[in-house]
């Protein structure tokens, strides 16, 4: 076991604080002259002063990753320019988006969709809209949190025209060591499960959670507070549980500096499961996915309850475009829309369509899945397509490319032919059924996708790792799912979140992932009940609603800082 707790060249102490860098670095009010109560702001600019209640589109009846391609541009109503550069070690962005021609369906989509929001519009109010400077405070500790970001900066731009955004990586750009480091360390532990689990629960406890708060506090803060004031932000919006207790007590006392208060939000990027660092009890809102984070929050943070948002996952306007152009995916219309969609991606329409996904970086065994998959659906005679999105590792990407598929389904029949009882029992070598009417199988292999939302609207089915993006753009256009790995501890919650819900499974063994996905798909009852129970819990417009919230709140603080100037 103590192999499994050692990175090279690092001492177990340095280690525990690592990890939490990367889950969090603080969210315990240690004492007073550390914590948020510290800071007294005059009674003009307190978050609890004036009417900030909860918008009555934010209480859990309306639902809104990563990139953009032709084909979402074409989806994407955008303004004119717009403004975002990354502080996260990457290159600076900045650019426009236009308009593009798109099909009559799709501007009917669009119409809907701003009917819908016209709809849900809160009461009008005396304060003027305008374009915001938005901060947004994450790490490129997985896609996950840099997708979220850039969903809501493009519903920023989209809702206040005008306004622009950033991106910053505090511990990366002014933490001490360990918390400098917690990019790197985050891709060792991810490939590391087992340290991971370990260290992740140690972790997520009260006293490290405290020692760690004050020693962030003491050794970082400073620096991070001139870095955020640098920025001069309306609004700070944190989608990270690192970024959470010293920023915000930085952030109070640029308020205090500056006479304005600058609002501070928490959108938690997790679905089932959140470490302890997420929540805090003196941030102005914090928007939450389930009620297992909520309770979470509530347990573990303190988080008064009217501060508590159930908005769902952020996840990229494209899937509420789609969502709302498909309808019920079960339902003859939908069923069109879906096979439009696959005729666009090149796809056969008429076959039933797996997408299997391992990840950006394409990891996990999405090799032996596939294989399991197409013996199974080759034997079973169900004609399919199968996606693979490989991302980055471009050699399973041509090795898809360049594999016999004839041959390899051949050899995997005659394995599973001599695994049985008594080929084993007796040695006896068996030679597997003819089969009579074999399935008509296609492999398409996929690079780095932008156009996720495409491909989950051709699918029947997800195959894919656990992680909360990727499961709310599923459930959002009614994608049934199959699990096939989590990350311990901050990924075990999402399965449950599938499990509870009833539209989807978990199975790691690659046979029974391709059992399972073969009954789903001769199943059609079954099928219809797990798309409608994903449905159910999918909030495609929950990055719009989230944005509108925090924009109105923003809006009156802007407001009341102006009167206080007065």
């Amino acid at each position: 076991m103590a192999r499994h707790l050692l990175i090279p060249g690092q001492s177990m102490l340095r280690h525990l604080f690592l990890i939490l860098s990367i889950t969090g670095c603080a969210s315990f009010e240690a004492a007073a002259h550390f914590g948020k109560s510290s800071v007294d702001l005059p009674a003009f600019m307190s978050p609890r002063g004036g009417s900030l209640a909860v918008s009555p589109f934010l209480n859990g009846t309306n639902n809104p990753n990563n990139g953009t391609s032709d084909t979402n541009a074409q989806r994407e109503a955008a303004p004119a320019a717009f403004v975002g550069n990354s502080h996260f070690g990457m290159t600076h962005r900045s650019g426009s988006q236009g308009v593009s021609s798109s099909t009559t369906a799709l501007y009917a989509s669009v119409t809907r969709e701003a009917a819908r929001e016209e709809a849900i519009k809160p009461p009008p109010t005396k304060i003027k809209q305008k374009p915001l400077k938005v901060l947004f405070l994450s790490s490129d500790t997985g896609g996950g949190h840099r997708a979220s970001a850039e969903a809501l900066a493009k519903q920023f731009i989209r809702h206040y025209p005008g306004t622009t955004y950033d991106l910053l990586d505090v511990w990366t750009l002014d933490g001490c060591l360990p918390y400098r480091t917690l990019v790197n360390t985050y891709k060792h532990l991810s490939a590391h499960p087992r340290q991971w689990k370990i260290l992740y629960h140690l972790s997520n406890t009260l006293p490290y959670e405290l020692i760690v708060d004050i020693h962030s506090t003491l050794t970082c803060e400073r620096k991070i507070r001139r870095r955020i004031a640098s920025y001069d932000a309306d609004v700070i919006v944190s989608v990270h549980p690192t970024m959470n207790n010293v920023p915000m007590i930085a952030t109070r006392k640029i308020s205090k500096a500056l006479g304005k208060y600058i609002p501070f939000f928490t959108v938690v990027t997790d679905f089932g499961s959140g470490h302890c660092t997420w929540f805090q009890k003196g941030v102005d809102k914090m928007y939450v996915a389930s009620e297992r984070i909520r309770r979470l929050a509530r347990r573990r943070g303190s988080t008064p309850k009217e501060n508590l948002i159930m908005s769902g996952l952020p996840i990229r306007r494209d899937f509420a475009i789609h969502a709302e152009s498909m309808g019920d995916r079960t339902l003859e219309a939908g069923k069109r829309y879906q096979q439009k969609i696959r005729k666009e991606l090149g796809l056969d329409p008429s076959k039933k369509t797996i997408l299997v996904m391992g990840g950006g970086e394409g990891v996990g065994s999405l090799s032996t899945i596939v294989d399991a998959l197409y013996a199974k659906f080759y034997e079973d005679g169900i004609d399919a397509n199968i996606c693979v999105v490989c991302g980055r590792n471009e050699k399973l990407h041509a090795d898809f490319l360049s594999r016999n598929w004839t041959e390899r389904v051949a050899d995997l029949l005659k394995k599973a032919s001599r695994r049985s009882f008594w080929a084993f029992l007796f040695g006896k070598k068996q030679n597997p059924a003819p089969i009579s009417n074999p399935g008509q199988v296609e492999v398409v292999p996929l690079s780095f996708v932008t156009n996720m939302a495409d491909y989950m609207v051709a699918a029947d089915i997800l195959v894919s790792k656990a992680g909360p993006g990727t499961i709310a753009e599923a459930a959002a256009v009614g994608l049934p799912v199959m699990l096939t790995s989590f990350l311990p501890g901050q990924e075990a919650g999402n399965v449950e979140i599938v499990l509870d819900g009833k539209f989807g499974d978990f199975q790691s063994h690659p046979t029974k992932i391709a059992d399972g996905v073969a009954c789903w798909l001769k199943d059609s009852d079954l099928w219809k009940e797990m798309s409608r129970a994903a449905s159910e819990v999918g909030k495609p417009n929950a990055a719009s609603d989230i944005v509108l919230d925090i924009g109105r709140i923003t809006l009156e603080c802007m407001e009341k800082n102006k009167m206080g100037d007065d």
